[in-house]
Order: C-alpha cells, then sequence, then structure tokens
C-alpha cells in the first residue's frame, strides 16, 4: 500500500513545514502544513475508513497523503479539496486491488464481499455513495442516528423503538420521516441519488 519508501519519508519529514499558497490582505502566506494537518487529519482519517472499512489502512492511506502533500506543498493551491481528492483516490485504489477479500469493519460483524457482478464504475459510485452515507450519519445528531441505527441496522418495529427511546410511536414515525427526508435531500444535493 505504501507508495513512497521509508527512506523518503524520514526525509520529506526532516523538511521544516512550509508555508501554503493562502495569502492573507498584506500578501503574507500564513497556513503552514502542520496547520493543515491538525485541522484536516481526523475528517479525513473518518472518511477514508468510511470507503475501506479498516482503521489500519485508512492511517496508512492519510499518512500517504500528507506525506505526498508535504513533496508537492508549493504546488498545491487548495490544500483541503486536494487532500480529500487524494484519499479517496487512493482508497479506491486499495480496493480495487484487494476487492476480492472479505472485509469486516471495526465496529460491525457485517463482511463486505467485493464480486465482479457490476462493472468497476458502478462499484466505485457505489462504495463512494455508501462512503458518504456513513460520513452524514456519523455527522448526524446522536438521537437521530440512534433511531436510524435502531430501524434500519436493527430492523425494530416503531413500538420496539419508542420502548427503548421514550418516544411515542407516532413521533418515532414522525422523526424517522423527517430524518430519512432531509438525507435523501443531501445526498441528492451531493449528486448521490437512488441508483448509485
Amino acid at each position: 500500500m505504501l507508495q513512497t519508501a521509508p527512506a523518503q519519508r524520514t526525509e520529506f519529514m526532516l523538511k521544516s513545514t512550509p508555508c501554503a499558497n493562502s495569502i492573507d490582505a498584506l500578501g503574507v502566506n500564513k497556513l503552514t502544513l502542520r496547520q493543515v494537518f491538525e485541522s484536516e487529519e481526523a475528517g479525513l482519517l473518518r472518511y477514508a475508513f468510511s470507503l475501506t472499512g479498516r482503521r489500519a489502512v485508512a492511517e496508512e492511506i492519510v499518512q500517504d497523503v500528507f506525506l505526498q502533500l508535504h513533496a508537492n506543498w508549493g504546488n498545491v493551491q487548495s490544500p483541503k479539496s486536494w487532500l480529500a481528492r487524494c484519499v479517496r483516490n487512493q482508497a479506491f485504489t486499495y480496493l480495487r486491488h484487494n476487492r476480492r477479500e472479505v472485509l469486516k469493519t471495526d465496529d460491525s460483524e457485517m463482511p463486505y464481499a467485493f464480486t465482479d457482478d457490476k462493472p468497476p464504475e458502478e462499484m466505485l459510485l457505489h462504495m463512494e455513495a455508501t462512503g458518504v452515507l456513513r460520513q452524514i450519519l456519523l455527522e448526524m445528531d446522536d438521537s437521530d442516528r440512534e433511531l436510524i441505527q435502531l430501524k434500519y441496522f436493527q430492523d425494530l418495529k416503531y413500538s420496539d423503538i419508542s420502548q427503548r427511546t421514550g418516544l411515542s410511536v407516532g413521533n418515532v414515525g414522525y422523526r424517522l420521516h423527517h430524518i430519512l427526508k432531509a438525507l435523501a435531500a443531501r445526498l441528492q444535493r451531493l449528486g448521490i441519488d437512488g441508483q448509485s
């Protein structure tokens, strides 16, 4: 998975941290690689994990991408979008090379098997949509995420959800309806439809 040799990594790490191409009103570069790392690392790890389903692979991908950013710092105009694109590309490359492998996520026992039933483009679109959906679920309010998990991951009836949460049966249905409506609108804004 690692694309950069360990000796090259050490060389990158010994270089001083450069400033980004972000220029303030006085024409002075302000943003450093360290600041970008501190602000973006956690989100990129979640994104890589949502795509690969493996924490160690996600950490390795993010580490490689930051090393690539360090090496190309002077050429990168928008570090945040550059990082996200590189993480996505490396995750898809990993999945493509390991698609016959059965993956288990760290927090779930459900295996994900990659087969040759679908064309690669369709499979990548589906994986990207799944990753985006996982990210949105992580960003949801805890009570809304709990309702989604109880209904769609544990397959509980409204009455069972009502007993667990203390909400009325009608309120459970009402809230789930509005949560799903908002989720669908957000996915549609991101260009993901029911076909993905």
